[in-house]
């Protein structure tokens, strides 16, 4: 059934103005977004991913190949955003099974969608933080990771979580 979608072409041109406006987002705000010693990141990129592992499961008719397209949201995300390869090409799938897990027990809607995107950015930054930490690009203390980067990142991405999440699902809705 997914061949036969218009979401077949529609996801991966979402998930590529995700990446683009995640872009501008960083770009615009930045003085507002990275002022120090605080750091709020957007993650619009995983709002795309989590919203079609979510409307997936509204749906059984088809299973679209999420975990493909987060490796190739992931490999343009490094090669882009970080400069580094390798990191979000493995994180952005992991969060898309972690997202197709807690679909399987949580019957998908709006709260619980929330709490998923909040489970969700929490790893994505949380591996984040370890990876760079592992490969020695930042020094920073766990407590300060979660006061000054995680706790923002999370107020953030939650409200951009609020405001687009019936508008994507609109678009998902009319993709199909």
């Amino acid at each position: 059934m997914y061949r036969l979608s218009k979401l077949r072409f529609g996801f991966p041109v979402g998930l590529f103005l995700m990446l683009l406006i995640d872009g501008a987002i960083s770009q615009v705000f930045s003085v507002h977004m990275f002022r120090a010693p605080t750091a709020m990141v957007s993650h619009l990129v995983v709002l795309w991913l989590v919203c079609g592992a979510i409307f997936e499961a509204d749906s059984s008719a088809f299973e679209m190949p999420l975990a493909r397209w987060a490796a190739v949201a992931g490999v343009i995300f490094d090669l882009y955003y970080t400069g580094i390869f390798g990191i979000y090409i493995f994180i952005f799938p992991v969060v898309i099974y972690l997202t197709r897990l807690m679909v399987a027990y949580i019957r998908p809607n709006f709260l619980s969608g929330l709490l998923i995107y909040f489970i969700d950015i929490t790893v994505v930054e949380a591996l984040g933080y370890v990876a760079s930490r592992a490969i020695h690009l930042n020094d920073m203390a766990g407590s300060t990771f979660l006061v000054n980067t995680l706790g923002p990142t999370l107020a953030f991405n939650l409200a951009m979580f609020v405001l687009l999440y019936f508008p994507i699902r609109w678009v998902y809705n009319w993709l199909k």
